[in-house]
């Protein structure tokens, strides 16, 4: 009886054993295999924040603040004009190609036009007739003084004068307005040819007259830009209005010139933001001039603060 329940006993223990041993090798055995991963990523994560905690600290001594912008060159303000006339006229003889550098006062042009010839001759009949109407007005003065005519007799002496020299001012005033001396159409007759001469030194551009073309009033001949104190017009953004001011020292490039550098200056900010694109011009003087610029070429410009 006793060796049939030791039996039985030892039976029991050995399932119990063969359990639990089953029960170690998967339940036991995959909490151990699990747990490493864990620590990987807790020390991973703990090398992460340290990093992190390093870079905000930094190494520098002092914090560099640049803002940069997009651009192009623009012809500073009256360095570049647009040559046209309030007649119109056929171009008789032009020597100009897009390009070509010409002083100021040098011949642009020169165009024929019937309305010109008669602006000269109504100059000088304004001219004659004022002359006499001016003397005639000065003896009716000194006859009223002798009580030998009357007020009124004065009076349309003086109107008479008076209406043909505004005639005279007036004919005077749209020769200059073409580029002509009234003096010179006194001393030298009238000129049968428009002469078109440069306002200001530059380089030809925008060429719309060739020998035999008629020119409508108003129509442009050409433009003359003069390349000598170049500007930039720079795009800045409404978030970078914080990092400029007028008298800020810029670096610039110039797309097609490679990485060469030139220096500039901030001279105007503009005041109006653009409400689609919430962008505003900024304008900057060039220091470093060089004869490869010209107007529209494209430029990244920045501008460095260093703060200690």
């Amino acid at each position: 009886m006793e060796a049939i329940f030791f039996k039985r006993l030892t039976f029991s223990g050995f399932l119990f054993l063969t359990a639990l041993f089953l029960f170690f090798s998967c339940g036991g055995g995959n909490k151990t295999e699990n747990s490493a991963p864990s620590i990987e990523r807790h020390l991973v994560a703990e090398e992460i924040v340290e990093s992190a905690n390093d870079d905000e600290r930094g190494s520098a001594p002092f914090v560099l603040n640049e803002a940069t912008f997009n651009g192009i060159f623009v012809p500073a303000s009256g360095k570049h004009v647009t040559v046209t006339l309030s007649i119109g006229g056929i171009v008789k003889y032009t020597s100009l190609l897009p390009g070509n550098r010409v002083q100021k006062g040098e011949l642009l042009a020169t165009l024929e036009n019937p309305e010109f010839i008669n602006l000269q001759q109504n100059y000088l009949d304004a001219c004659a007739q004022t002359e006499f109407l001016e003397a005639e007005y000065r003896r009716q003065e000194l006859l009223l003084q002798q009580e030998a005519v009357s007020q009124r007799r004065l009076q349309e002496s003086k109107a008479g004068y008076l209406s043909v020299k505004s005639r005279k001012d007036a004919a005077a005033a749209q020769l200059r307005m073409l580029g002509l001396s009234p003096q010179s159409v006194v001393e030298n007759g009238i000129s049968h040819l428009l002469e078109v001469r440069a306002p200001i030194s530059g380089y030809i551009a925008n060429m719309q007259m060739s020998t035999g073309k008629y020119i409508p009033a108003g129509e442009p001949l050409c433009e003359l830009i003069d390349k000598s104190a170049p500007l930039l017009r720079l795009t800045a953004y409404e978030k970078d209005l914080k990092n400029i001011s007028a008298g800020d020292k810029i670096q610039f490039t110039v797309n097609s010139m490679g990485s060469e550098t030139f220096a500039g200056e901030i001279v105007s900010i503009g005041q109006q933001i653009d409400e689609l694109s919430r962008s505003l011009d900024v304008y900057a003087k060039v220091s470093d001039n060089h004869s490869m610029f010209r107007p529209g070429m494209y430029v990244i410009a920045r501008v460095v603060k260093d703060f200690l």
